[in-house]
């Protein structure tokens, strides 16, 4: 079976951080005998080339020092940070069709798998004709996101797309309802596979009563994480050993939450330690007691569409504590894999990280489940199966006709 992969951005070297998921992916279907390309635009004039085994496909749309519209960024975030990017779609999407009749002509795919459909959907409508296979649409929720709060106007399209589908697939229920509220479909829910490996052994510090605690948060410092809303519940937490916040991550909200860290008097109890090697990162995950993601819908109507961090700390045997909001529910299972509670809501948040840190017996039992848990449903080999389980049931039914 050969399967085509379109996608915004893909990895340009072997050092390129883009997408490490969808990589392993592919590569985990390659060991099962799958044949995979990945077609993609251009980035600063990059052309055809191969990573980690993987033939990368890639159109050309501007000239060269204009090539950026989606491998420096997303293509949402590089339009918001200059509107003059907004002109770069017209030749962006004119000449990515085009150049799929340089690929089809070369090669024959027996399924068209489209990530982020939209714009992408357009792309992979005319590669599923031309190439007379069914077209599969993977949609992650931020493109649904920006289509409906930024840009309604194309809801029609995401709409045309969906029904165009052969198969249409979220990364999360929360993805799934977001799909749902836009257009009627049968939708199959397949996350990826855990981001990091799974540690060798694990590192206890229980029996240890008068040792300093710490809790973790790992991500993009941005209104939808929710971050003040847990330096605010420091200030309500009251626990008879000392604990200390550790942030980690940098992003728009950093002067923001070092400020109210001053405000409130937790110079000495709250670290904000920005960015932070994978070596350093992988420290922190060893040396804390309890993490915490206090996401919530922004402003925007922005939430976390699955919660990558809490597979990352789960994987690490670390008890967690989550707002019930967006994807998370799909990780976070209350008294079984976690402690979820309201979002926004410093008290509730304080409460939950006191039960973990006070009780030992809990914090051992949830890290364990929740290990288990993302151990099996994140599974890179069961979610590569099941894949390749729904390749074969769509191409079933569109040789039924």
């Amino acid at each position: 079976m050969k399967v085509l992969h379109i996608v915004t951005a893909f990895q340009r070297d072997e050092s390129d951080v883009i997408t490490p998921w969808m990589v392993e992916t592919l590569k985990r279907f390659r060991a099962k005998g799958i044949e995979v390309t990945v077609y993609t635009s251009s980035s600063r004039g990059l052309g055809d080339h191969e990573v980690g085994g993987i033939p990368v496909k890639r159109f050309r749309y501007f000239w060269r020092r204009w090539e950026v519209l989606s491998h420096d960024g997303s293509v949402p975030e590089q339009i918001k940070e200059n509107k003059l990017m907004a002109l770069l779609a017209v030749p962006y999407l004119f000449f990515g069709v085009l150049g799929l009749r340089r690929v089809l002509k070369a090669e024959r795919f027996d399924v068209i798998h489209v990530h982020w459909p939209f714009p992408f959907g357009l792309l992979g409508y005319f590669a599923a004709r031309w190439a007379q296979a069914p077209m599969v649409s993977q949609f992650y929720g931020v493109e649904l996101r920006w289509v409906s709060r930024k840009m309604p106007i194309f809801i029609p399209l995401l709409r045309w797309v969906i029904k165009h589908s052969d198969l249409v697939v979220a990364i999360s229920s929360h993805t799934k309802e977001e799909i749902l509220r836009i257009a009627p479909a049968q939708v199959e829910i397949v996350p990826y596979g855990s981001p990091v490996p799974v540690p060798a052994e694990k590192k206890t510090t229980r029996g240890e009563p008068d040792r300093k605690r710490r809790v973790l948060f790992v991500g993009r410092l941005v209104e939808r994480k929710g971050v003040e809303y847990l330096v605010r519940a420091f200030k309500e937490l009251s626990v008879p050993f000392p604990v200390q916040l550790d942030v980690v991550g940098t992003g728009p909200e950093a002067q923001s939450l070092a400020k109210l860290v001053r405000e409130l008097g937790l110079v000495d109890r709250v670290n904000l330690a920005g960015e932070v090697s994978s070596e350093e990162l992988n420290s922190y995950y060893s040396c804390c007691d309890c993490f915490v993601l206090p996401a919530v819908v922004d402003s925007k109507g922005d939430t976390e569409g699955l919660g990558v961090v809490l597979i990352e700390a789960l994987s690490n045997w670390k008890p967690v504590v989550a707002s019930s909001v967006g994807g998370i529910v799909d990780i976070v299972h209350h008294e079984k894999t976690g402690l979820l509670v309201p979002e926004k809501d410093p008290r509730a948040l304080a409460a939950a990280i006191k039960r973990i840190l006070t009780d030992e017996d809990l914090a051992h039992r949830l890290a364990e489940q929740g290990h288990q848990f993302v151990r099996h449903y994140f599974d890179w080999d069961r979610i590569v199966d099941r894949w390749i389980e729904l390749y074969r049931e769509v191409l079933s039914r569109k040789e039924k006709g």
